[in-house]
């Protein structure tokens, strides 16, 4: 895929889109900040807040259902698959993200680092819009080279996975039954990425089966490249004001 189209116009849209859209972004967040945050619901972190002990149903229950309404890891997942044809394919570069994802959850909750959410979201955001930039051939068209796909699935998996748990230090887990609590609801990510996944592949599959894929997919590109920017801007005020309180 060629990012741009017509020289360079291409380009200069989605940067006066991009600027426009920070423009309209930076008056809405004076009076709504960080209103796209994606963390764990009011009902969940109060049971997660109390809950004393282990709780592996529970917990693999709300590891699932994090990752199938986590609408920033979806959208990073729709990037990577969009173009990803071969199953064989498809489950290498899940699986890269998966390990990372895995790795920092786990690494983060049970050693109690975290940094600032907003600033975690705000690169999950930047991962967003790196992914759709990947798929519209941006890298090698305006850089001359494109970045290991695999590593950067892989280092974006660590970023997700990192971002998630802040998310769940903030809630003060009980430090009894942490370990199995912890891993079963990794597990319940996993699963709930499975899910959410084989939807999204399913309806990727029956779109590229029409002609309409080849006249959309850039489209749909730049479309989630918006979204990419949306999140991060939105994350980016939540830390700008974060660290001026």
């Amino acid at each position: 895929m060629s990012f741009l189209t017509g020289g360079s116009l291409m380009a200069h849209r989605i940067l006066r889109l991009a600027f426009a859209l920070l423009f309209v972004l930076l008056i809405s967040l004076s009076t709504v900040p960080a209103a796209l945050a994606h963390g764990v619901s009011g009902g969940d972190a109060e049971f997660l807040a109390g809950a004393q002990g282990m709780h592996l149903g529970a917990y693999f229950y709300l590891g699932a259902k994090h990752m199938v309404t986590g609408y920033d890891h979806l959208l990073f997942l729709i990037g990577v698959v969009f173009f990803l044809s071969r199953f064989r394919d498809v489950v290498i570069f899940v699986s890269l993200f998966s390990l990372g994802h895995s790795i920092t959850l786990l690494f983060g909750v049970l050693s109690g680092i975290t940094i600032s959410s907003y600033l975690v979201d705000a690169i999950i955001g930047l991962s967003v819009v790196y992914k759709a930039l990947d798929n519209l051939g941006f890298f090698e068209t305006t850089l001359g080279f494109v970045p290991n796909q695999k590593i950067a699935v892989f280092g974006f998996g660590l970023v997700h996975g990192f971002g998630l748990s802040t998310k769940l230090q903030d809630i003060a887990l009980s430090p009894d039954g942490l370990v199995p609590n912890m891993l079963a609801f990794n597990v319940g990510v996993e699963v709930g990425q499975v899910v959410a996944l084989a939807a999204i592949l399913i309806l990727m599959n029956a779109w590229r089966g029409t002609e309409s894929f080849e006249r959309h997919a850039r489209a749909a590109n730049i479309v989630l490249t918006m979204l990419g920017f949306v999140l991060f801007f939105y994350q980016a005020f939540g830390f700008y004001l974060e660290m001026t309180a």
